[in-house]
């Protein structure tokens, strides 16, 4: 079999082009073919980097997300080494995202209304700024940890914009043909920053201290905002914003919630975001209680976090379209993961843990964001994303004191016995009852 793009379906080869390996045909023929299978492989998975403006915006948010990680990993070092408390851990978690939990819906609104790129423009600039407000801080000492809460509180109430203007601005970058596809290499960026972030994070805060990593975030912003004043407006598929009006926020959660498809989904990703995903809660203590490492060592465990995101994200790019069972398969898959990396007795088994914790957690978060959009109607898409990211990030401000009181009191590992067996919960309730009338919800990309 062979892929044909005339058709975007595989196709098979005449019998007179098959090659068998015990006959006469030229070695060189073989390679051929598998280089030509290799480079339309290649070519579906990265189709979306085709089109200019997608690709400006992909090369500016690598270089940003690669930062943003190193902060990351710089804030909760920090935290940890100024208070050595879990619950002051997820208290900077839940200062960050308590503002997305409040103001989330409403941001939505917003985002409806405006030209997404100028706002975008705005919610960078301003993240760049409160990151080098941080790196100026840590370097002079003045009240560090609560700097670090202020700051967090200020990021959270830009992030109430940027998270959902982000994606929503990738339905007017490539349009809805390559969505798909363009949702899994956004994911597939941010993983990337996941491996390559924390593992120089790691290294630099070791050689150069904590507030290197804020420094280095506050430059990266440079490339994002760069790329955003080249994209070409004429090309953008742009949405109609919508007239401000009364009640469109309530509007927008009774959309979702009428939508039985979108309902389903939002239900999933609760449970998940909720149980599942309090990373940097748990693996900087799995680092340092379980393992007696140091910052190095939580920035080999995000980073093996970030290679399974990686890897997930390649293989879900191909997909011509998304599946309810395999949202499914994913829920299980993360929950198998968790409770191997709580019985793992080695760091080396961890890293493979995290790896599968990764792939899992990418196909979930990939998947579930692509069944809202191609879900959604265009003028209700900012409304939907923004409810997304109050499910996404605003569960963090409860799931993060769950996942640090149950550290304090009862250790890493039964954390993530606990997040295992609750992330089981969306398929035993609510993925049966949407495999039972809709298995297969988006259609085929061309």
């Amino acid at each position: 079999m062979f892929w044909d793009p005339a058709r975007s379906n595989f196709a098979v080869e005449p019998a007179a082009c098959r090659v068998r390996w015990g006959s006469t045909v030229d070695a060189s023929d073989r390679w051929s073919k598998v280089q030509a299978r290799a480079s339309a492989a290649f070519g579906r998975t990265f189709r979306s980097v085709r089109v200019p403006n997608y690709r400006r915006y992909f090369i500016g948010t690598t270089v940003s997300v690669i930062g943003s990680w190193m902060q990351r990993v710089g804030q909760d070092w920090l935290v940890l080494k100024l208070t050595h408390s879990a619950v002051a851990l997820s208290l900077t978690q839940t200062l960050q995202f308590l503002p997305i939990l409040v103001l989330g819906v409403w941001g939505g609104v917003i985002i409806d209304r405006v030209d997404t790129r100028k706002l975008l423009i705005i919610t960078q600039s301003l993240q760049a700024v409160l990151a080098g407000l941080l790196a100026l801080v840590s370097v002079i000492g003045f009240h560090p940890l609560a700097a670090v809460y202020i700051l967090c509180v200020a990021l959270g109430l830009v992030t109430v914009f940027d998270t959902p203007a982000r994606q929503t601005f990738v339905n007017e970058l490539v349009g809805p043909d390559d969505i798909v596809n363009a949702l899994t290499l956004n994911s597939t960026v941010n993983n990337v920053g996941r491996l390559v972030g924390p593992a120089i994070a790691g290294v630099a805060i070791s050689a150069l201290g904590v507030s290197i990593t804020f420094g280095v975030n506050a430059l990266s912003f440079i490339a994002v905002l760069v790329q955003l004043a080249l994209i070409n407006q004429s090309e953008l598929h742009r949405r109609i914003p919508i007239p401000k009006a009364r009640g469109q926020a309530v509007e927008g959660l009774r959309y979702v919630w009428h939508n039985r498809q979108l309902r389903a989904v939002m239900l999933v990703v609760i449970c998940v975001s909720i149980f599942g995903q309090n990373f940097r809660v748990l693996l900087p203590l799995l680092a340092t209680d379980t393992f007696h490492g140091n910052a190095q060592t939580y920035g080999w465990l995000t980073a093996m976090l970030g290679l399974g995101a990686i890897i997930g994200a390649m293989l879900t790019a191909g997909f011509p379209h998304a599946t309810a069972r395999a949202l499914a398969l994913a829920c299980l898959l993360f929950a198998v993961a968790n409770l191997c990396a709580a019985g793992s007795p080695t760091l080396l088994l961890a890293f493979g843990s995290l790896v599968l914790m990764g792939s899992a957690n990418v196909v979930i978060n990939t998947f579930s964001r692509t069944l809202l959009q191609v879900g959604s109607d265009a003028q209700m898409i900012g409304r939907v994303m923004a409810i997304y990211s109050v499910v996404f990030l605003g569960s963090t401000p409860i799931g993060a004191p769950i996942a640090g009181a149950i550290c304090e009191f009862a250790g890493v590992r039964v954390a993530f016995v606990a997040a295992g067996l609750l992330s089981v919960l969306p398929i035993v309730w609510v993925l049966p009852r949407l495999l039972r009338r809709d298995a297969v919800v988006l259609p085929a990309t061309p």
